[in-house]
């Protein structure tokens, strides 16, 4: 697989597999938002409204391979979403090899902090954030789950005091821990299975020695709290990219924190993806209907 296959190996993993025909209705798009700007580059959310609005918000990661375009947003995916109620914020990043990872984390943060800014103008409780994305995108989700918080009380803008924590995580194969990819001890920072995305790690993935400190810092597990939200991981048994063990190792270590449910859902025989992915939505769908408006799920999943 060349280098720009696997750039958008995550966010193909949704957008391949949805047929236009599974489109909502009844909804109103906002397209290109700016959430903020950076060495001269407007960051950007589309935001999709239904037309009953059940006062939640589910942040979308537009991210794979830490590479996001506004051309990767399609409303065929939120469809689980949209029909039950919740708002869509589909959020564009800065992509590598432009940006790195921590800068990325950073745009992620100043989106959420937007948002709930601007939560009252969309119609949305501040109180009731959830997040979503695939590979790299449930990277992002992670990270946000177990280091989104209060913002700068004294910061010059109003939106950068806001609080970046969301309420709920749901996400497909996410990275957790790039210093122990498939096994105890095997280093993903930039090399090994993740060489062909280097770029997205910056210059200290070029030594051992700092990619034992870098990898901590990009890393979702070594951040897993007691306070982080309720957080779900739907990952495939086969996938030979980001292997099911970054999802197990996860959900122990939170296990271990005593952290509020952290369920991962097992798809025999899956890889980075599947043809009917998209009816796994509705397990997400389902999660933050349980922990954004105490709904219990109609669905018989099996959590592992």
């Amino acid at each position: 697989m060349n280098l720009a296959s696997l750039l958008f190996a995550g966010i193909i993993a949704f957008t391949t597999f949805v047929r236009a025909a599974d489109t909502p209705k009844d909804y109103t798009r906002t397209e290109d938002v700016v959430y903020g700007r950076k060495f001269g580059t407007a960051l950007t959310l589309d935001v999709f409204q239904p037309s009953k609005q059940n006062g939640a918000a589910v942040l979308f990661m537009v991210s794979g391979g830490f590479f996001s375009s506004h051309e990767a947003i399609n409303v065929s995916m939120y469809k689980p979403f949209l029909d039950r109620g919740y708002t869509i914020f589909a959020i564009v990043h800065g992509s590598q090899p432009r940006f790195i990872i921590p800068e990325i984390t950073q745009d992620i943060h100043r989106a959420l902090r937007f948002v709930r800014y601007n939560a009252g103008k969309w119609g949305v409780n501040p109180d009731k954030f959830g997040i979503t994305g695939a590979s790299a995108g449930g990277h992002l989700s992670l990270i946000m789950g177990t280091q989104g918080g209060p913002g700068k009380a004294d910061a010059k803008d109003p939106i950068d005091r806001q609080s970046s924590a969301v309420q709920a995580v749901a996400c497909f194969f996410p990275p957790a821990d790039f210093l122990n990819w498939g096994r105890e001890g095997d280093d993903a920072v930039g090399i090994g299975t993740l060489a062909n995305f280097q770029p997205a790690f910056g210059v200290r993935s070029a030594s051992a020695e700092s990619r034992q400190v870098y990898g901590k810092e990009i890393s979702p597990i070594y951040f897993v709290n007691s306070a982080m939200p309720p957080t779900l991981i739907i990952h495939g048994d086969a996938d030979k990219l980001v292997p099911i063990y970054q999802a197990e190792m996860f959900v122990k270590r939170a296990k271990e924190a005593g952290a509020p449910p952290v369920s991962l859902i097992v798809k025999p025989g899956k890889d980075h993806g599947w043809p009917d992915i998209i009816k796994d939505l509705d397990i997400l769908a389902e999660w933050f209907d349980e922990h954004l408006r105490g709904i219990k799920p109609a669905s018989n999943s099996k959590e592992k």
